[in-house]
Formats: structure tokens, sequence, C-alpha cells
């Protein structure tokens, strides 16, 4: 049977293909999954199982349940100021991975050139390629892993259309200010970029107040503003995200959705109601204090042992190097793997950058972390150099 070139073409996540490796080994500690270790808090548990039992089981609109939409919109308009139409404005998807590849489709005509960070998370990459887009790298190691308008301007020309956007990020846990978002948006401006926009950690920002790149001036026609539950609030296998962006935009990721997807399922989008209420909101900041413990004694114990980590601004992800060891990323992460039993992702899984580089995920339990920095602290003793 023969396969598609393009798919040929595209290599396999860096992170399942890596992760494939751990299934079987006991004693493993994980810090690889992009994932929170909390469970759903139980009222949004408790709302769908609920929502079951009083039969709501159907197919929802297309868009996505009505009332969802209105309770993202009043979401949104409470905590950031701004508006979108529910109706019109709003669609929800199967996740915010569902979403970006939606928009993709879209958007893109064949040829039109994307511009990608690397460092990226996985799939930004393969969206834009199989929506026959030209994803054009943009490197940012030199900039500390974060996008500065100078660097992207170097990378403006022409049939560039887009910009895959994410902050906090994954892998490196930066973010923006809101100083730093206005000096980007005025490039965004500039050259009439679509800023495909993954906020999803934005819940999960430690030192500053996240400021949507949407609410700044002029901006929200060419922003398309991702986001979700499956972070902030544990939901990951509830697969359920959403879009706000301009009418026209919506209305044809809408249109590709009802012939692929259909609609997220209705048990995640009734959760997603109890979710946006409140009374969740304690779940949240409860989350939000213990990831910053976690993050401020990671940090320590990584520099400790002589991996250079600067502390992440948002998600909950650290991005060490791991150069004084002499190892790429990848066989760093297998040793560690095989001798230590402790799996991280090789940075090369999110771009070329990301060598020397690992990811470490701090959404594990305090008593995993200290467990695995003394086998680290083994494993360094073996293999650094200097």
């Amino acid at each position: 049977m023969k396969i598609s070139k393009k798919v040929q073409q595209m290599p396999p996540s860096g992170i399942r293909e890596f992760f494939d490796l751990v299934i079987g080994m006991k004693d493993v500690i994980s810090l690889g999954v992009g994932e929170p270790d909390f469970s759903t808090p139980w009222n949004i548990c408790e709302s769908s199982i609920f929502s079951i039992e009083k039969g709501y089981t159907s197919y929802t609109s297309n868009k996505g349940l009505y009332e969802l939409r209105l309770g993202i919109s009043r979401y949104l308009k409470h905590k950031h100021g701004i508006s979108y139409d529910p109706e019109r404005e709003i669609l929800v998807t199967t996740g915010v991975s569902e979403g970006l590849d939606l928009a993709l489709r879209a958007i893109i005509n064949p040829g039109d050139k994307v511009l990608v960070p690397d460092p990226s998370y996985v799939s930004y990459y393969p969206v834009v390629f199989l929506a026959g887009g030209r994803p054009v790298f943009v490197k940012t190691k030199k900039t500390s892993f974060k996008l500065t308008p100078e660097l992207i301007e170097r990378h403006i020309s022409e049939g560039v259309k887009a910009i895959m956007f994410n902050y906090p990020a994954n892998p490196t846990g930066v973010s923006y200010s809101k100083r730093e978002l206005i000096a980007l948006s005025k490039v965004f401006i500039k050259h009439n970029l679509i800023v495909i926009c993954d906020e999803i950690y934005g819940e999960l920002t430690y030192d500053f107040k996240h400021t949507p790149l949407a609410t700044l001036k002029d901006m929200k026609k060419q922003v398309l503003y991702f986001d979700g539950f499956s972070k902030a609030f544990a939901m990951t296998g509830w697969r359920v995200g959403f879009c706000c962006g301009p009418e026209e935009v919506i209305s044809a990721m809408t249109k590709i959705h009802q012939y692929t997807m259909l609609c997220a399922p209705i048990m995640g989008q009734m959760a997603g109601m109890e979710a946006l209420k409140s009374h969740t909101q304690g779940h949240v900041i409860e989350m939000k204090r213990e990831y910053k413990r976690r993050r401020g004694f990671i940090v320590g114990r990584l520099n400790e042992l002589g991996l250079s980590c600067p502390m992440p601004e948002g998600a909950f992800y650290v991005f060490p190097s791991i150069e004084k060891t002499g190892m790429d990323s990848v066989g760093f992460a297998k040793k560690l793997l095989k001798e230590e039993k402790v799996a991280v992702v090789p940075g090369t899984a999110f771009g070329s950058e990301g060598n020397g580089h690992i990811r470490i995920s701090y959404a594990s339990k305090m008593s995993d972390l200290k467990e695995a920095g003394l086998r680290m602290e083994r494993f360094l003793v073996k293999y650094a150099r200097g």
C-alpha cells in the first residue's frame, strides 16, 4: 500500500519516539511528559458525570456548545478585557492541537511561508508542512530562546504570511512581558503577519501578569488566539480547547472541522463550562503555587549540578544546557534513562537549536524531583567534563 510522500517525508514526534523506550521499564522517574500530575478538580469531573446522567451524550453544534462559547467569551472579557462574539468569533476544538491544524489549513495556500521558532513545540513544523506551507525556522538560541523584533525582521521575505507564537513556551518556559509584546506587535503589524498565538500555558505565568497578544492595540484582527483547559485545569485527557479570532477565519476553520472532527466531545465541553466558573479558580491558584515551588527547587538543583539552567517565566518546563558533558541531547537522554532510569526529552525533539539541551517537566511530585536530582548527580560524576 502506497503512503503519501508528504507523510513519508515527515519525521515522527521526537517526544513519542523517545518515550517508546520507556514503556516496560521499571522504577523509571519520568520528567518528560507535558502533563499536570494533578487530577482534574472533582467539581469538574462531577459536572461531566452529572451531564451524562442527564442524557447529554449527543453531538453538539460544530462550533461547540453555545453555553461554553458564551462562558469563554465572558471569561476572557472578565480576565483580560477582550471581547469575542461567541457566535461568530469562537470555535471549540478537540484540544489546541486540532485547532492549530485547522488554522493552518484555513489560511495557507501552497508555498506560503510560516515563521516557526526553533526550538518550539513539536507539532508546529508538521502542521505547517501538512497544510502545504513552507516552514521558515527562526533560530533563537542566541537570544536566550526568545523572539525579538530584530530577529523576526531578519527572517521576513516575500511570501511570509504567518508566524507561530507560543508563550509561555514549550519547551523553554520563556515568556514575554507586556513591553516585549508591544515591541513584537509593531513588527507583526508592519508586515501584516497572521499570528498563530498558542497561549495554553497563559495561566501558568509566575513572575508577571500574562498579557494576551490580542489585547494590544491593532492586534486583535491579526491574531488567532488559542487556549484551552488542559494545563491550568489539569484536563489533558478531556481534549477541549478553543480558538478566538476574526469571523472569516473562524468560519473557514469551522468548515474544515465539520468535515473532520465534527465537534469536541460533549462530556468534555460540559466539564469546560464548569472549569470556567469562579469557584474553580482556587484549584488553579493552588496548582500554580505548587509549580512555582517546584520550579525554584529544580532550577536550583540543576545549577548546583553544573547544568546551566535559567529560571523559566511560565509553563512547567526547564531547558538546561548539558554541553559540559560533551554529549549531544539524544545521547545524554538515552544514557541517563539506561543508567539511572530518569526520563527526560532530548532538546533536539523541538528543533536543531535544542541540541545541547534537555527538557525536564517539573509537573511531577517533589519526591520524584528530589530523587531524580540524586540520580542525575551520580550520572554527572561519571560524565561531566572539566
